[in-house]
């Protein structure tokens, strides 16, 4: 567990991961979102896309994976996050979840940190911009 007097400006960490079709209905199923651009791939092909696309939040839920298991970690609790969806990302397309603290706010106890997710090609899928509260020191 890292809290925040052990954090520093420019930390990074990241999580990688290829989506398939088992998250989208899976991500589907918890959340309700059954929009056809998701899950019809006759509709999809139509769409704006044409193909399947994963929900951008199921993508932006690896930053939160990040977050929360390594930077800073465990007890982590999320105070805002804010995103631009920049890309589809498309099954099977492996994914990878970046931040990196910008700012530390000792009285505070709030770090900022840049979110991003890149696909398999180096394209920007997501860029934002979280707030967080590490967890207190022991």
């Amino acid at each position: 567990m890292r809290t925040i007097d052990t954090i520093q400006i420019g930390d990074t960490a990241s999580f990688s991961k290829t989506v398939t079709e088992g998250d989208i209905c899976l991500y589907a199923g918890i959340s309700g979102d059954f929009n056809p651009a998701h899950m019809n791939a006759e509709r999809a092909r139509e769409g704006m896309f044409g193909q399947r696309i994963a929900h951008g939040m199921l993508s932006a839920g690896f930053i939160s994976n990040v977050l929360g298991n390594q930077l800073p970690g465990p007890g982590t609790i999320y105070v805002s996050q804010e995103l631009r969806f920049v890309k589809p990302v498309f099954i099977n397309d492996t994914v990878t979840a970046t931040v990196t603290v910008t700012q530390r706010d000792e009285g505070k106890n709030r770090l900022k940190l840049e979110t991003v997710v890149v696909n398999q090609r180096g394209e920007t899928v997501i860029t934002g911009t979280a707030t967080v509260m590490p967890p207190k020191k022991a």
